[in-house]
């Protein structure tokens, strides 16, 4: 018979002290004893190991395969037009844009540190393909960074086009404008000489 302790005088309930179960006890000891292993092993800082890292190769091989439907594409200005009018490849410059350039100019493109890229004014850009060339080089003496070195080809072109595609679309609580007002993107190229000289 199994030692009880009584909880109440008054209602003779009693608890039996019986005890843990071999096997939980058991795996509750083989738990405690991997979790050294798997702490050093997972959590050292060794590459390739974290879950992050992981998830990142996952999804750089998955862009890599997308990125083979279209080949390695130039920062042209028609190449950067026919992506503005392209939603699934739009959707992956919302990402590049989303991961790199929220924190200046805005979730949205409404601007912040940065410039509204929402309305219709723009610094250091005169057409479409001015866009590529000032993520790729950058501008203001590194104010807004050079990414060439960050980002593939690819990403420039499809962050270019996406922020393109903001143009004119003047989200809530957007920036005032800064720069000059380039022509439209369809039309022809406008005169590198004009607007603010930026």
């Amino acid at each position: 018979m199994s030692d009880t302790f009584p909880v109440s005088d008054a209602d003779s309930i009693s608890v039996a002290d019986q005890p843990m179960p071999k096997w939980w006890t058991r795996l509750f000891t083989l738990f405690v004893l991997i979790c050294p292993f798997y702490l050093l092993y997972f959590h050292t800082g060794a590459p390739g190991r974290s879950e992050i890292e992981r998830y990142e190769r996952v999804a750089f091989e998955i862009t890599k395969k997308r990125f083979a439907e279209i080949g390695e594409l130039q920062p042209t200005r028609a190449t950067i037009l026919e992506y503005t009018k392209k939603p699934n490849w739009l959707k992956v410059g919302k990402m590049v844009f989303k991961t790199h350039c929220v924190s200046c100019h805005g979730r949205n493109g409404e601007g912040g540190v940065g410039p509204n890229l929402t309305d219709d004014a723009y610094k250091h850009v005169h057409d479409i393909e001015d866009i590529a060339r000032v993520i790729s080089e950058g501008a203001n003496n590194n104010a807004m960074p050079a990414w060439k070195d960050k980002l593939s080809t690819n990403e420039l072109v499809l962050v270019a086009a996406y922020v393109a595609s903001l143009r004119g679309t003047h989200a809530p609580g957007g920036k005032a404008a800064e720069g000059s007002v380039p022509p439209p993107w369809d039309a022809a190229p406008a005169d590198p000489g004009a607007g603010d000289g930026g």
